[in-house]
């Protein structure tokens, strides 16, 4: 069975497609059971965020569950599963697991370093977990994955420099409008990048920091937090009159603010600039927005430009935290074929023993005649089998270990090697 990774992210994929293969936390229990129903799937991890999706499987066979994944995520995006063959990455077996580690340190995120996903990858694993869709081969994998991504982040400075979704956002605000002073800012959206902008925003001076969300109650608790203030959705034609600036990630899964709601807006305000940066996908925020006069609207794409600038401070760090992926992905094998060992041992001592049993009990009905064969015969095949079973395992995790696994369990008809466990 293979660990498999499918997906797409913000480096080969355009924030269309990105939207329509979003899974919002709501829909996630149903794509994992989805997933796990096919039939060459056996356990399932979605990760979707804003600048990706990805479906960590195990596959009984890897052609036919790689194909199930493809048909799942087009399925996802209403799209033919064709459509979806040149922009899909695939990786298995070590692959995957060194793909898993670099998106948990943050390598692979428009963002480099930042700190955002490794609670992201956390969360998909927990969830995966709550619904019973992970297991063992997965898990296991997501676990270590977790260690990767805190080891990056205290043994380099991969997130030292490091701008998130969340600080992006209010610093593309900054740098089109030179400073936020005096300026009325509306958040739509109190969850987490929502709660990570407000705070930056309540740091970077802004005049006025308006919260609506969905929850009233939770609006008015993180307006409390950064001395703002709160409104349901539907106060926000008024709010959006009254904003400079408007910072939009909700998860929602459709467009909240629609270009007649900005037109209007900017109707009521005489027509003053408007900066809108909305960082949700799928997208809160019609792109039709950015066709309104005096309006400025800046999306997911607009962060790339911005983490390619702050990837040079950073760019030092990579190759240490390279170094870390490289040592997890060893340590990662040596567990998995120490694991892969154990039965191969176990198996083989269980069939000498069988055939030691075999020969004491024909050696007559005399107790102490067959006592004294039972005990020389066991001293002989722990002492036979010391010397196999240590450097079986010894070298477990190199070539000369699966040549020696498969060498005996050819020459002695063992089971086959398994992960599970």
């Amino acid at each position: 069975m293979s660990l498999v990774v499918v997906g797409l992210n913000h480096r080969n994929a355009p924030v269309e497609l990105l939207e329509r293969m979003a899974i919002p936390g709501k829909a996630l229990p149903k794509a994992l059971h989805a997933l796990v129903a096919r039939e060459h799937l056996t356990e399932a991890v979605v990760l979707s965020t804003c600048n990706r999706t990805e479906v960590y499987v195990r596959a009984t066979r890897f052609h036919p569950g790689v194909d199930d994944v493809r048909h799942f995520l087009a399925e996802t995006a209403g799209l033919d599963p064709d459509a979806l063959a040149d922009l899909l990455y695939t990786f298995h077996d070590d692959a995957a697991v060194s793909h898993l580690f670099a998106v948990a340190a943050g390598l692979d995120s428009m963002i480099i370093g930042e700190h955002e996903i490794l609670g992201q990858v956390r969360e998909s694993w927990r969830s995966a977990d709550a619904e019973g869709t992970t297991g063992p081969t997965v898990a296991r994998a997501f676990r270590q994955a977790i260690e990767v991504g805190k080891r990056a982040r205290t043994e380099t400075g991969i997130g030292r420099h490091a701008v998130s979704i969340s600080s992006a956002a209010v610093a593309l605000a900054v740098e089109r409008l030179g400073s936020l002073e005096g300026r009325r800012v509306l958040v739509i959206g109190a969850g987490d990048v929502g709660q990570r902008m407000a705070v930056a925003l309540s740091g970077a001076g802004a005049g006025e920091v308006v919260i609506a969300n969905r929850s009233p109650e939770r609006a008015a608790t993180l307006a409390e937090r950064v001395r703002g203030r709160a409104v349901g959705l539907g106060g926000l034609a008024d709010a959006l009159a009254g904003a400079d600036v408007v910072l939009s990630s909700t998860s929602a899964g459709h467009v909240l603010i629609e270009r007649a709601a900005i037109e209007e807006a900017m109707r009521r305000r005489d027509h003053r600039a408007m900066l809108v940066v909305d960082v949700a996908v799928p997208r809160d925020v019609d792109p039709g927005v950015a066709q309104v006069f005096g309006v400025t609207l800046l999306d997911i794409d607009a962060l790339r430009a911005m983490g390619e600038q702050s990837l040079q401070q950073r760019r030092a760090e990579i190759g240490r935290v390279r170094e870390i992926i490289t040592e997890e992905l060893d340590r990662y094998r040596l567990e998995r074929s120490a694991r892969e060992m154990a039965p191969v041992v176990t198996a083989l001592r269980a069939h000498v023993e069988d055939l030691r049993r075999s020969e004491v009990e024909r050696a007559g009905a005399d107790p102490a005649l067959r006592d004294a064969l039972d005990a020389a015969t066991r001293a002989l095949v722990n002492k036979l089998l010391h010397e196999p079973t240590v450097r079986l395992k010894q070298a477990a995790g190199t070539d000369r270990g699966d040549l020696y696994a498969d060498a005996l369990a050819e020459l002695f008809a063992l089971p086959p090697l398994t992960d599970e466990g």
